[in-house]
């Protein structure tokens, strides 16, 4: 098999084609995307720090500068909300968004959080094991963090269930070469959760309450536009990473029976098998950067205005980096995993995904200590988003 990433089969386990990567073809020009590979823990890791990458190069050229055609203007409605929030934005403007941000999720304020999220995983883990399981993800990996994202922004509880299509329909921009309806569809649900904010947000300036949503609307630096691209951002990345994370975690400890035994037995692992389940199947397997000026990547030259593709899923497997990589490992203690990625794009949320992790598997391990696979699960067709269409469990 080779890099394929629209190959049911290869987004199934790309792990094999990484390896082979990593030894044959650390730094690799794919032709389909029009991207160069990098496959390398050493070389992402260096990657995702260096400012001589971006994730836009909207700051420093026009499309035409850069070479590149401008964008069809059916995606304009689109942009305007993503690029009003952080994540695809560079200095100047992404430091002011993230310095005003970021006063939300101060590891003291996302602490705090935790009694409220364990409170939130014992509702819905209680539901799912009187009905004697059912699908993990739609019960109880999906609503506990959208639950969490939507009580901190102040979302209406009679709103919530229009956030996941809403998140799901956006991130089809994000998956390599997206057909012209994914392209659709997303468009559509970025202006419908921008009209939805919008409204919401003039009516918290109104009439504040005791949430995000009111506070960033009392930041005069913040323009409305803003506002709404960074709820979006908020809400999509606030619950994604977590939700795909958490059904590949269950998948992955059932695929070792042998570590999800240990973590039965001993729970202060939790911590460890969290970062673990990160590393060993990460969800976000590609993070992308356009290069604004030519660098060098393990003897190769990449000219700016080539864009790069960070093979996440590949250096979390690394040799050089984590012993014995493709063993699944409870109590790894080393994991310098990479999949909250590096440098100014961190991600703000990350401690917020650990506590909803470590929360939902304990109250999990807790309250259903004979859960059991009904059947292996299929993934969705995504790449750069990777997660499980269902996890089907039974409570025993």
């Amino acid at each position: 098999m080779r890099f394929d990433p629209w190959n049911p089969d290869f987004v199934a386990h790309p792990y094999d084609v990484y390896t082979k990567l990593r030894t044959e073809s650390p730094v690799s020009y794919f032709e389909p995307t029009d991207q160069w590979l990098i496959a390398r823990h050493a070389d992402v890791d260096e990657l995702l720090r260096d400012r001589r990458l971006g994730r836009s190069y909207l700051h420093v050229a026009t499309h035409e500068e850069f070479g590149k055609p401008p964008e069809p203007e059916f995606q304009e409605p689109f942009w305007r909300v993503i690029r009003a929030g952080m994540l695809d934005v560079e200095p100047p403007v992404h430091t002011r968004l993230r310095r005003l941000v970021s006063k939300a999720f101060t590891p003291r304020m996302v602490e705090a959080l935790r009694p409220r999220v364990r409170a939130i995983a014992e509702g819905l883990v209680d539901t799912y094991v009187e009905k004697g399981g059912g699908d993990l993800i739609a019960e109880v990996a999906e609503p506990l963090p959208v639950t969490v994202i939507a009580e901190m922004l102040g979302i209406p509880e009679q709103d919530r269930h229009l956030l996941r299509p809403w998140s799901s329909d956006i991130c089809l921009m994000y998956e390599l070469n997206p057909t012209e309806e994914m392209q659709h569809t997303a468009v559509r649900a970025a202006e419908e959760f921008a009209e939805y904010l919008r409204a919401l947000g003039r009516e918290r300036a109104a009439k504040p309450g005791d949430d995000l949503i009111s506070a960033l609307a009392g930041i005069p630096e913040l323009t409305e536009d803003e506002l709404i691209g960074t709820c979006v951002l908020l809400l999509n990345a606030g619950h994604e990473a977590t939700v795909n994370a958490t059904g590949n975690g269950w998948w992955a400890l059932f695929r070792n029976p042998g570590e999800l035994e240990r973590l039965r037995a001993d729970r202060s692992l939790l911590p460890t098998a969290i970062e673990e389940v990160l590393r060993w199947d990460t969800p976000a397997q590609m993070f992308e950067r356009w290069v604004l000026e030519d660098i060098e990547v393990g003897g190769v030259r990449i000219p700016r205005g080539s864009e790069v593709a960070l093979l996440f899923g590949s250096a979390n497997r690394d040799p050089e980096v984590f012993e014995d990589p493709d063993r699944f490992d409870v109590g790894r203690a080393d994991n310098p995993h990479i999949s909250f990625g590096l440098g100014i794009h961190y991600c703000l949320g990350a401690p917020l995904a650990r506590i909803e992790m470590v929360e939902s598997f304990g109250v999990l391990l807790d309250r259903a200590p004979k859960l059991e696979l009904v059947r292996e699960p299929e993934w969705k067709p995504g790449y750069v988003i990777r997660g499980l269409r269902a996890l089907e469990l039974r409570t025993g």
